[in-house]
């Protein structure tokens, strides 16, 4: 059985599954929202991930961009906890420190489609529901694909 996106809420939100110290610590993987990053006029792109007050979730979850390159993403945490970021980026991971009531700034390079994972490593604040993904659009280069015959596309 399918549902909307609406009623994927709500149901969640019945079972208790839509914040923190419900029926689980924090929100399931991808039941946050979605948003995509804003592209400037030079190519870079930018985006703001906050913590939520007592919702132990990224909002938003899922950080969709419309090609690979620079990303200057702004968190914020309006939470009373301390967390953290451990962001990708190529090269070599970026982490920031975000202590209750905070913001930071991170410039990552994602050059390459597909999906990308941040966190919160410290405090069990993975395992409770602070995960999110960075979602990269596009095909992959020639010099990067396989050497491997055709396959059948959808």
């Amino acid at each position: 059985m399918t549902s909307t996106a609406q009623e994927r809420s709500a149901l969640m939100g019945k079972l208790g599954l839509d914040g923190q110290n419900k029926a689980a610590l924090g929100r399931v993987l991808a039941t946050g929202n979605i948003a995509q990053a804003t592209e400037k006029s030079d190519g870079r792109m930018e985006a703001t991930v906050r913590i939520n007050p007592d919702e132990l979730c990224w909002d938003p979850s899922v950080l969709v961009l419309p090609h690979g390159g620079d990303l200057e993403l702004t968190l914020i945490n309006d939470d009373l906890n301390t967390h953290c970021a451990l962001l990708p980026s190529n090269g070599d991971r970026k982490f920031i420190w975000l202590v209750n009531h905070s913001r930071g700034r991170a410039t990552l390079n994602l050059d390459g489609p597909g999906y990308y994972w941040f966190s919160s490593p410290t405090g069990n604040d993975e395992g409770r529901g602070l995960t999110g993904a960075i979602v990269v659009l596009g095909e992959v280069p020639p010099e990067a694909r396989l050497d491997r015959p055709e396959q059948p596309r959808p």
